[in-house]
């Protein structure tokens, strides 16, 4: 077992056997490492899972070893003492030999575009929310108050363009290019969108997802992009809670304490299905809900949000279920009739 510091031009290897024993130490150059690897026995290499992990996991694949990926907060209990690239590695290699690790399963090169595409919309989504809001400041500082939201952008170019305003020539040409701004990111969060619409159609794993009800382009892209293969999860109550959709725990004596969804996995699925979930929890999707659903039960008795919460994790494990059987979505109560 080989373990591997990455880092940017210099790469920390600590060679052990699968009893512990060390084998060697070294310490090589980027070019050096992948000549170094190449002329190597196939053998397992752990990694940790940050940047560039992806690209070496594929690299060494091909050279005909044996890739694992470990979390970070996974190898740090196991650093001896002062922290530094010999003991990272050799931190690696001593929790990747641990019988209960758990291995992150490497992206591939369409997944880490796919996650790219996400990325950069969220990117654009988040710098237009910051100038909107830069502008409201800006107008209220001058007297003028508008509501949050991007439905209000129309609003705030009419009090910046109209003729008769009481701003100054000086707030009115700088409100201007902020409009200017936010005009330019919104055209391109459309052609994003139009670009994610695409790349959904096209993958058979995303089109199965958009079946189901909460579920759209973007939503489908997200879990083919940062998902695992749901094989690597034993029932879809292990996805949920992957995902952080599940309580946490603090609990002692024998005495179970429940507290706030974990938020323990990947955030962007989550986020997304909850606000899926709470598309179907508004008056348009309710109009949906059978009246005697376990929904409609438990929307009647909880909180909206903790509802959503509920439906976002029974959405997780049908995710699941579908991919894992390669079927589309049924709705529960129409089988159940059938």
């Amino acid at each position: 077992m080989i373990g591997v510091d990455l880092a940017k031009n210099v790469f920390q290897l600590h060679a052990a056997s699968m009893s512990g024993e060390v084998e060697y130490r070294k310490q090589l150059s980027r070019d050096k490492f992948r000549k170094f690897m190449a002329q190597q026995a196939p053998a397992v290499v752990v990694m940790e899972a940050c940047g560039s992990a992806n690209y070496w996991a594929r690299e060494l694949a091909r050279l005909g070893h044996e890739v694992r990926l470990i979390a970070p907060h996974y190898v740090r209990p196991f650093v001896k003492r002062q922290k530094n690239d010999a003991t990272d590695a050799e931190a690696i290699v001593i929790a990747a030999q641990r019988p209960e690790m758990r291995f992150v399963v490497p992206k591939s090169e369409e997944q880490q575009g796919r996650a790219m595409m996400f990325r950069t919309r969220t990117r654009m989504v988040h710098q237009r929310t910051e100038l909107i809001n830069m502008l409201r400041a800006f107008l209220y500082e001058c007297g003028h108050t508008v509501p949050k939201g991007i439905h209000q952008f129309q609003r705030i170019e009419a009090i910046v363009t109209e003729p008769n305003s009481d701003l100054s020539v000086m707030a009115r040409a700088e409100c201007s290019e902020l409009l200017e701004q936010i005009a330019a990111l919104t055209a391109r969060i459309a052609a994003s969108d139009r670009r994610i619409k695409m790349a959904a159609s096209q993958a058979d794993t995303a089109r199965r997802l958009q079946t189901m009800p909460g579920i759209g382009p973007l939503t489908a892209l997200a879990v083919e992009a940062f998902a695992p293969p749901m094989e690597s999860f034993h029932c879809g109550r292990d996805f949920a809670a992957w995902l952080g959709l599940v309580p946490r725990q603090h609990s002692s004596g024998g005495k179970a304490r429940y507290g706030r969804v974990s938020k323990a996995g990947q955030a962007d699925i989550r986020r997304l299905l909850i606000i899926g979930a709470m598309s179907r929890l508004n008056w348009l999707g309710r109009k949906t809900i059978a009246q005697e659903s376990w929904l409609a039960r438990l929307s009647a008795r909880k909180p909206r949000m903790l509802v959503a919460i509920a439906l976002a994790n029974k959405m997780a494990r049908m995710i699941w279920a579908m991919l894992t059987k390669n079927e589309d979505f049924r709705n529960p109560a129409t089988a159940t009739a059938a």
